[in-house]
């Protein structure tokens, strides 16, 4: 058994989904996001959203004890400002992780979306409908914390790919 969480990083929004892996089944435990943006009357700094979000992902780890811990890598984005941006809204994610000891896994978007939807060009709507599915959930998550819950589920179906290849390794 595992418990993973799974985060879609943002500079303004960061995605979070924790889940159960227990063999095949996935349980869903939480899911939501950091809201890193502050208000429209007072806006944070760069320095200020990445401690809301290092802060916040160190209280995830804290309150759910996940044992490992995947985020979404970064994508090229058209602007590289943006892309900056986006690479330290991870940073700040990852030292938290790595604070607490958790092993940190990395996914392309396409490689996440391939494992929950099995396609790698799903669109946002695709990828929650999955998750949704998959999950069984009751609700529908806002579209950063399923991606997060599909950032997780990618991982879970990698790390069962590995327990099974070792598995075959040892006979």
């Amino acid at each position: 058994m595992a418990i993973i969480l799974g985060i879609d990083p943002g500079s303004r929004m960061t995605g979070y989904g924790i889940i159960r892996q227990q063999g095949n089944q996935l349980t869903y435990l939480a899911s939501g996001c950091i809201n890193a943006a502050g208000t429209a009357r007072q806006p944070l700094s760069l320095a200020e959203k990445l401690k809301v979000i290092h802060d916040g992902v160190s209280e995830l780890i804290a309150q759910f004890q996940p044992d490992e811990f995947a985020i979404e890598q970064v994508f090229m984005a058209r602007n590289p400002d943006s892309a900056l941006k986006l690479g330290q809204a991870r940073g700040a994610a990852i030292v938290a992780a790595a604070q607490a000891g958790l092993p940190v896994a990395e996914y392309a978007a396409r490689l996440v979306k391939q494992a929950v939807v099995g396609t790698g060009a799903a669109d946002k709507a695709q990828v929650q409908h999955m998750v949704i599915a998959m999950l069984k959930l009751t609700h529908r998550p806002q579209a950063d914390a399923a991606d997060a819950l599909a950032v997780a589920m990618c991982h879970a179906h990698n790390r069962k790919q590995a327990i099974l290849m070792a598995a075959r390794r040892g006979r």
